[in-house]
């Protein structure tokens, strides 16, 4: 661009000649300007959109919180479900073998708090509250449910001190070192080929592996019983009796009316019988019902054994006999 200045002497307009610096000094101050301006410009939209530096961290802080309560979240869901399990154990086989009433499920809730801590969340954005509101009213709920877990836990170990005799008695270890193949209930029978009652659980075992009693008790018999080949069958009272099947031989010794203790061994597995191949039948019955004898093994059992146990026993939709 050129610029020009009026000659008055000679009446007409005069171009104005820079130099060579001049001219790089005009450009270079235009173009800082123009820098100057864009920057300004763009740091206003920034600032509009993004936030200024203080509320970018507190964005970014923000982000990482809700993060680590979605992650929170995930470890209180599974706590309430391992809770769930306890509470199913406790009322379905301590309470119930010990002769406590079960616990009902308001029981276990017992009630909320007095006031109304949710409030003071609204300030919070909308999924921050939420998240938050979720959290401490389950870790709340949590509480609850573990004290009144705890005051039960209390009661049956109470009653277990005045019960020593009676559990005992109860079946409640495995017969066998061994895993199960087959669970408790309908199942597909390897020779008949069609679906029946199961009555018991299937161990996995080799000829001749030891069986042991799996509580204090009398036994009631001990040699062949038709389908179920050489069968042992203990009467542990209240209630009680245990059941080995397909056995290949019975301990030397072991008759009709001897006394057994827990951990005694009373036999060996085989195959005899009606049987796909060589493995251990054992069942529980309860007031001359077969119950589910996963329920009884809680005393060498973990908790990761029981969920394998199970998950193998729900699975397997064929018996061994």
């Amino acid at each position: 661009m050129s610029f020009y200045y009026y000659d008055n002497d000679e009446c007409k307009f005069v171009p104005i000649e820079y130099s060579t610096v001049d001219r790089l000094i005009h450009t270079a101050s235009q173009l800082l300007l123009y820098g100057i301006v864009i920057t300004g410009i763009m740091i206003s939209l920034i600032v509009s959109f993004a936030g200024t530096p203080a509320e970018i961290a507190l964005k970014a802080e923000n982000r990482e919180l809700q993060s680590q309560l979605r992650h929170t979240k995930t470890t209180i869901v599974r706590l309430d479900e391992q809770l769930a399990r306890m509470a199913y154990t406790d009322n379905e086989i301590y309470r119930t073998m010990l002769g406590l009433e079960p616990l009902s499920y308001d029981e276990r809730l017992a009630g909320t708090g007095g006031f109304d801590m949710m409030s003071r969340l609204d300030v919070y954005q909308a999924q921050t509250s939420d998240l938050l509101r979720w959290t401490l009213s389950n870790i709340e709920s949590l509480e609850r449910r573990v004290n009144i877990q705890q005051l039960s836990f209390d009661e049956i170990k109470y009653f277990y001190n005045q019960n020593q005799d009676k559990m005992r008695h109860i079946p409640a270890i495995r017969p066998i070192n061994s895993i199960i193949t087959s669970g408790f209930g309908p199942r597909m029978h390897p020779v008949y080929r069609f679906r029946r009652p199961h009555e018991g659980v299937d161990f996995r075992a080799r000829i001749g592996t030891p069986i042991y009693a799996t509580g204090d008790g009398i036994i009631t018999m001990a040699g062949m019983n038709g389908t179920y080949g050489i069968t042992i069958k203990i009467d542990h009272g209240f209630g009680y009796e245990s059941l080995y099947a397909h056995l290949s031989r019975v301990e030397t010794g072991l008759r009709v009316g001897r006394s057994v203790s827990r951990g005694d061994l009373i036999g060996f597995t085989g195959d005899t019988g009606v049987v796909e191949g060589p493995h251990l039948h054992y069942e529980i019955i309860r007031d001359g019902v077969p119950v589910d004898p996963i329920n009884y093994m809680f005393a060498d059992l973990s908790p990761e054994e029981y969920i394998a146990f199970r998950r193998i026993a729900d699975s397997n939709d064929r018996s061994m006999d």
